[in-house]
């Protein structure tokens, strides 16, 4: 009874030992200030090193035991990479106890980090058919979206199964930042792969705020902030972006690429606020040469009375100046310009131009689905269909920006020279995020 007991309360010890490592990483920034964010890393392995030294000082009582080798795996899956003695003590712990679910969850996620994501998804596979929990969904969910597809159809289904695995995640606990978080990102995924309906984007964006309002770390994933601002910044919520990258890189400032995504896009707003100012540069003379070829035959189709504007209307359309639309939606009429300016900059997500009226009113346009073969030349005369108009005012550290803006969702919806644009023109946006692996 005594040898028992002394088990008992071991294996008890072990597993709160390895749970508060958990929780010094997870809830790292409730105990230091995020100019410490350099330190994190250095802090938890050296945490990892002290928990893996009082468990190795036991080890000689509990090396069989299941339990035992579960939280060294555990221990040692805190570190960001793949450790093959995780992988061997989690591998002899579901030996020994088939139904560990946590054994075969913190498995999968070796796996994963080694790069093999058929053995991750048959380890989650695995645990959810000993219990429906949590890890293992949420988990499926990340995987899913992440293995090769046949197809854009298969990938579509992957993504659709990753959605429902994260929602059930959810179900199971709502009060779980991390599960709100990764259906967050599920929603991301479905919202670029399958047809970027404004339901999923507003759906993904209210999963992360309830992350944070439930659970306090995970406002300190860099991750989500990161995530969040690639989904802000396609919805042309600049200064949300900024912000959110900016968050992501104190937060994480060994990781590189949101310092790089807030660079490129301050860049792109400096060159778009300045192209605009200065209308692309194109001289005087030149400007009116331009304008005075501009005419409303330009309109090409959408004078006919046949005309099927993008909301479903029939009916010509009214030509109208760029100064006398109205913010948002405007029903009825076209605006109708010539290129002055094209940008082309790193990581866009639209292709941008320059447009100026017979009035000479300069606009930004942004045309997003783009294929890369696809753009406008200097010159070019363009007529946007009901345009959507978007007054931008953006405020980030000590720059603000301040600017109007056309955007159109495909080039497919934009008459060029007269012409519709061919089906070659259009391809679907797709963005890179960072899946967060636990």
């Amino acid at each position: 009874v005594a040898l028992l007991l002394f088990c008992v309360n071991g294996l008890l010890s072990f597993i709160e030992l390895v749970d508060e490592l958990y929780n010094f990483r997870d809830c790292y920034f409730e105990t230091h200030g995020v100019e410490e964010a350099g330190r994190k890393q250095s802090d938890v392995a050296k945490e990892i090193e002290k928990t893996l030294k009082k468990l190795e000082e036991k080890e000689d009582h509990f090396k069989h035991k299941a339990e035992f080798l579960l939280q060294k795996g555990r221990c040692l899956n805190v570190a960001p990479d793949f450790s093959a003695v995780a992988e061997e003590c989690l591998s002899r712990a579901v030996k020994l106890e088939p139904g560990l679910v946590d054994g075969w969850n913190t498995l999968g996620e070796q796996y994963w980090k080694k790069g093999d994501l058929i053995g991750a998804k048959n380890c989650f596979t695995g645990a959810l058919q000993q219990s429906k929990n949590k890890v293992s969904l949420r988990n499926l969910s990340m995987v899913l979206r992440q293995l090769p597809a046949a197809d854009s159809a298969a990938h579509a289904k992957q993504v659709m199964e990753s959605v429902d695995m994260a929602r059930q995640a959810v179900q199971l606990d709502v009060t779980d930042g991390t599960s709100w978080y990764i259906l967050g990102n599920a929603n991301v995924s479905l919202f670029f792969s399958c047809g970027q309906n404004p339901q999923l984007s507003q759906q993904a964006l209210s999963a992360y705020a309830q992350s944070e309002k439930v659970d306090r770390a995970a406002s300190c994933y860099p991750e989500l902030h990161f995530n969040r601002s690639t989904l802000f910044q396609y919805e042309e919520m600049f200064s949300s972006a900024l912000g959110g990258y900016s968050r992501a890189a104190e937060l994480d400032p060994g990781w590189e690429e949101p310092l790089e995504r807030e660079k490129q896009l301050l860049e792109y707003l400096r060159k778009v606020t300045e192209l605009l100012q200065n209308k692309g540069k194109v001289k005087a003379r030149r400007l009116r040469t331009m304008l005075s070829n501009l005419s409303t035959s330009a309109l090409g189709p959408c004078s006919s009375p046949e005309f099927r504007s993008p909301t479903g209307r029939v009916g010509s359309l009214e030509p109208r100046t760029l100064s006398s639309l109205t913010q948002g939606h405007n029903a009825g009429v076209a605006a109708l310009g010539k290129v002055v300016f094209s940008l082309a900059s790193e990581g866009r997500m639209a292709f941008t131009f320059g447009m100026v009226d017979s009035e000479e009113t300069c606009i930004v346009v942004m045309v997003y689905n783009t294929a890369d073969s696809w753009g406008v030349l200097i010159g070019d005369s363009v007529v946007i269909p009901e345009p959507q108009v978007k007054r931008n005012s953006i405020t980030h550290k000590d720059e603000s920006f301040d600017f109007r803006s056309i955007r159109v969702d495909s080039p497919l919806l934009l008459i060029v020279n007269g012409k519709k644009q061919n089906v070659q023109s259009q391809l679907a946006a797709s963005v890179s995020y960072k899946p967060l692996s636990e």
